[in-house]
């Protein structure tokens, strides 16, 4: 069968089409699945460029979602037929996350081979069900930027009606974040460098934006638009560049969710000021077998669907990786075959 992998050290000019066996039949406890497509994350950029190293050869991509061919002896959950998608951390079913649970060791496409494949093998806890009536490609959205948006506000944020959350820029976690947020009753402040973005965010339900290339002090901005108070919520993906404005613009005893590290790996916090609003710093990877069962549900019951950007054949993943390197997407990136 083909897989999409990355040759040793990385790079994006080490990224290759490779025969490989087909997986066969599953045994006791696992599925077969015939896989269609993937969505792009920040995460797997890293692992594809070189800069999470990884096996020689890992076959990439976290995000996988296709149907159920086949099921081996003991499966339940699973038949023939169904629409499912790939679990980020399938080692991880339910609860806190504690040591090996949250590990990248586990993790499809970095620790172990991921879903740029024509058909997988794995244990049926490696996957849930798609939500109903989705196409492949928007179900391959759900795995790592849906779900991390869902777990920063629900799970750990305990999201309500009436609440005002910000968001950073216009890639798949904050987009996702933004649709949570308006399907649960509240408020948005969305910031990009992009008035075309803003716009279309604008369109989409938020109630303020912000562009921070001409705010620089936006966290200054944040404040003023809640008349002093600042927001409960906010999905923090920048990092170390944008942290001291998300402090500024949390509200005292809010919830600052840390999913990204868009602007490095470290950088100085200002604890002054994070012990002045009490405020909760949390960082998070992606979520529970568990957190994605329940977010599907939502999905189900709420009717949100996916916002894609551009979707690229399996070919052509490479190609797909450089549009992602540019930040010209809204949304979410797809790859489907």
């Amino acid at each position: 069968m083909k897989t999409f992998v990355v040759k040793a050290p990385g790079g994006l000019d080490r990224l290759e089409i490779t025969e490989r066996p087909d997986p066969g039949e599953p045994g006791p406890g696992e599925i077969r699945v015939a896989l269609h497509a993937t969505s792009l994350n920040f995460h797997d950029y890293l692992v594809a460029a070189g800069q999470i190293a990884t096996e020689d050869g890992r076959v990439l991509m976290s995000d996988g979602a296709g149907t159920v061919e086949a099921v081996g002896e003991g499966v339940t959950e699973f038949s023939p037929g169904d629409q499912v998608v790939s679990c980020f951390f399938p080692q991880w079913s339910d609860g806190l996350a504690g040591l090996g649970v949250g590990s990248f060791a586990g993790t499809p496409g970095d620790g172990i081979d991921g879903f740029a494949a024509s058909h997988a093998v794995r244990p049926q806890s490696a996957f849930t069900h798609a939500p109903r009536g989705w196409s492949h490609t928007e179900a391959a959205t759900i795995t790592t930027a849906g779900l991390t948006a869902w777990r920063a506000l629900v799970v750990d944020g305990g999201l309500k009606a009436g609440d005002t959350v910000l968001t950073l820029g216009t890639g798949g976690v904050s987009i996702a974040a933004l649709q949570i947020a308006r399907a649960m009753g509240a408020r948005v402040i969305a910031t990009s460098s992009s008035d075309e973005k803003l716009e279309r965010v604008s369109d989409m339900g938020t109630g303020h934006t912000i562009n921070y290339k001409r705010e620089e002090n936006w966290g200054k901005k944040v404040l003023e638009l809640t008349d002093g108070r600042g927001v409960d919520h906010i999905v923090e993906v920048g990092g170390p560049g944008t942290l001291e404005q998300s402090i500024k613009a949390v509200r005292i005893g809010g919830h600052i969710a840390l999913i990204g590290v868009l602007t490095g790996t470290s950088g100085e916090v200002p604890t002054a000021m994070l012990m002045a609003k009490q405020a909760r710093l949390q960082g998070l990877v992606v979520g529970s077998r568990r957190n994605q069962q329940e977010y599907v549900a939502a999905l189900n019951q709420t009717g949100i669907r996916p916002v894609i950007d551009r979707t690229f054949p399996f070919e052509e993943l490479g190609d797909a990786f450089r549009y992602e390197e540019s930040g010209a997407h809204f949304g979410k990136i797809c790859v489907e075959w």
